[in-house]
């Protein structure tokens, strides 16, 4: 049996666009040999290592709306304090640890003390999501081990890197697509469309690694806090996926020799 790994990036609440490629993917018969993720990707990857359901995760994000248990933490380094999601993701992490979970997991976070570039693959599960999701200048550094962590993004938006020696398959999902534009109104739209397309031309490098690339057009266009579009962005994340797997030969081979 071939083993197949997914590499989730980062992207914030489009995030949850990772929920609808792994329900189509795993409605077609794909199972996974290891997972990883930055960020939103860390999250969506550790709740299906931990048994969870896509579907049910999406009901997660939606009734708890997650970033409602953030914080502000004020007079610190960032806007915002993290570690106040600790209870929540107890309740679906209970036994908090990386190793500990059904499908080996990777979580790629900045170790900003250092200046470099980490991967949790055992160890507390909830710090290191925590690290993956801190982004700079609105949270507050996690600490581990007297080292502030941030987000995983800065340095790797897309960790494929550690998929390559251990899977013959690997599928990426990406949720960063910018479409093009004409104009930009305002220095928000512009600084944040500046640094997807650092992401963006990051991950398009990585994405010759991948056998199938999955990677919903237009989703860099959905803020990064915008938790009404939850639902919009898994059901689109579900269709794109089922039109990239039917046009991707490879995947289709993978599909022949798995229910052979």
């Amino acid at each position: 049996m071939k083993k197949v790994g997914i590499v989730l990036s980062g992207g914030g609440i489009r995030g949850i666009a990772h929920l609808g490629v792994l329900k189509a993917l795993i409605n077609a018969g794909i199972t996974f040999s290891h997972i990883s993720g930055t960020s939103a990707g860390s999250i969506v990857g550790a709740f299906y290592a931990a048994g969870i359901d896509p579907e049910e995760g999406l009901q997660i994000f939606m009734k708890t709306k997650l970033l409602r248990f953030i914080r502000p933490a004020v007079g610190s380094l960032g806007l915002i304090g993290i570690e106040h999601t600790s209870n929540l993701l107890k309740t679906f992490f209970p036994d908090d640890k990386i190793e500990n979970l059904n499908i080996p997991l990777t979580i790629a976070a900045t170790n900003f003390s250092e200046g470099k570039l980490v991967y949790f693959t055992k160890g507390p599960l909830i710090r290191a999501i925590q690290a993956s999701c801190c982004l700079p200048g609105i949270f507050r550094p996690i600490m581990i081990d007297g080292q502030m962590y941030v987000d995983g993004g800065i340095l790797n938006n897309f960790p494929v890197e550690p998929l390559l020696n251990n899977c013959d398959f690997i599928i990426g999902s990406s949720c960063n697509h910018l479409k093009p534009v004409s104009s930009i109104t305002n220095i928000t739209g512009l600084m944040g469309r500046a640094g997807l397309m650092t992401i963006n031309k990051d991950m398009e490098q990585k994405a010759a690694f991948c056998n199938l690339l999955i990677e919903p057009k237009g989703m860099g266009e959905i803020s990064t806090f915008d938790m009404k579009k939850a639902e919009t962005i898994y059901w689109l994340a579900y269709e794109e996926t089922l039109r990239t797997m039917k046009n991707n030969e490879q995947f289709q081979a993978l599909l022949k020799e798995i229910t052979a």
